[in-house]
């Protein structure tokens, strides 16, 4: 009903002007967080959780715990008192700067939003406590070290799942649809796609520098992409790649990468990654089938959907604008479409933990395999080999 008004509200703002349709949207905003959180109130217990890590992230993460309904949270971590301090603001939430006291707060799981080297050692003293984990993207900076996150997991029996949030922005929902209603016909292909400019993006050297953040272009936005793959594709098994530092010559960060991915019935996704794109942030992936294709692409976000009935018949086509997430990010960045993935990833994670297999959150394989499938496109670059993986499929408890 509310996605409905939304819509509606959009189209008024073509004849009522630009800022009075921007006045109705701060209104249906603040009534869709008020419904949300009584929905949900309705829908179980409510679960306790920690922040480890305060920054831009984390202060998100805080906010979907606070707004999600279901949730409380218990205790915040943060090298810096004050932006502890702000993550728990109206809340009875600790905000604390020592680790051990975090640990020993009783809680149920724990969200870890902190630089991605200090990610093992969080996931396991959390999975020591017996906490559920939620680890930002990617799960670690060596395949080694995700290897032992998911191990510990594994034998602590808690959820592990990892912070892909794309999977909950519309235009991924919408390709996700049409590939699992059979809307585009059998799977042929895939087209991917993740780039920004580069070094100017970022504000930290561990967000981009080897060996620290774990490489470069694969490791950063890539790694969402890489995982987009996998969620459509349904597992990676075979990988070959070319990566190059040509532009911005940072060591064992590579800044492009090309790929050739498959899956175990032979699908194949052809795959780019790069720092260098001249337009700025942007990314896209586009299905083809023996139906028809669909694809999806952020910022701006837009889907088109074309289909016919076998190949060579006439086609229709579909165009899909999100002018509510448009408006809303003029507003309030791209912090508010983050913020509402963040929620869904969040009410996913806690169903994970109550048993339910029903669910887009990405789990300790998909972190693990992402990581994987970066290092093998440096392995495959660099001996010119086409490299294998095997089968991970879905993490399972107990």
């Amino acid at each position: 009903m509310a996605q409905i008004r939304v819509k509606s509200i959009a189209w008024q703002g073509t004849q009522i002007g630009f800022t009075r349709a921007c006045q109705q949207f701060l209104v249906l905003h603040k009534f869709e967080l008020v419904y949300q959180r009584v929905k949900l109130r309705r829908q179980g217990e409510t679960m306790r959780i920690g922040i480890v890590g305060a920054g831009k992230i984390g202060q998100l993460r805080a906010r979907s715990i606070k707004e999600h309904g279901t949730t409380e949270l218990r205790a915040v971590l943060d090298v810096s008192a004050e932006s502890a301090r702000k993550a728990v603001a109206r809340t009875q939430a600790l905000p604390l700067t020592n680790p051990e006291e975090f640990f020993g707060t009783a809680m149920d799981a724990v969200i870890i939003s902190t630089p991605v080297h200090t990610h093992e050692e969080l996931c396991l003293k959390a999975f020591h406590n017996n906490f559920h984990v939620l680890c930002e993207k990617p799960l670690s900076n060596t395949v080694e070290s995700c290897q032992r996150i998911v191990d510990a997991a594994v034998a602590a029996d808690r959820v592990l799942a990892v912070g892909f949030n794309l999977r909950y922005y519309p235009f991924v929902s919408f390709i996700k649809d049409s590939i699992d209603s059979g809307t585009i016909g059998d799977v042929d292909h895939i087209r991917v796609f993740g780039g920004h400019e580069g070094l100017p993006k970022f504000a930290c050297e561990w967000e981009y520098k080897a060996p620290i953040s774990g490489g470069g272009a694969l490791m950063d936005v890539g790694i969402h992409m890489t995982d987009l793959a996998r969620y459509f594709l349904g597992e990676i098994t075979e990988v070959v790649g070319i990566a190059t530092e040509k532009i911005w010559h940072v060591e064992g960060s590579e800044d492009n990468a090309v790929v050739l991915m498959r899956n175990p019935e032979g699908i194949p996704a052809i795959y780019q990654a790069t720092w260098s794109e001249w337009q700025g942030y942007e990314c896209y992936v586009e299905v083809y089938g023996n139906r028809g294709m669909v694809r999806g692409s952020y910022a701006p976000m837009k889907n088109i959907l074309i289909t016919q009935d076998e190949p060579g018949a006439p086609r229709k086509k579909k165009t899909i604008y999100y002018p509510d997430i448009l408006v809303k990010e003029k507003l309030f960045s791209w912090q508010v479409t983050a913020l509402k993935s963040f929620k869904q990833e969040l009410g996913d994670f806690v169903a994970l933990i109550n048993g339910s297999t029903e669910t887009s959150i990405a789990d300790g394989y998909a972190g693990l395999r992402s990581v994987e499938v970066a290092a093998a496109v440096r392995q495959s670059s660099e001996n010119r080999e086409v490299i294998h993986l095997p089968v991970l499929g879905q993490m399972q408890r107990g």
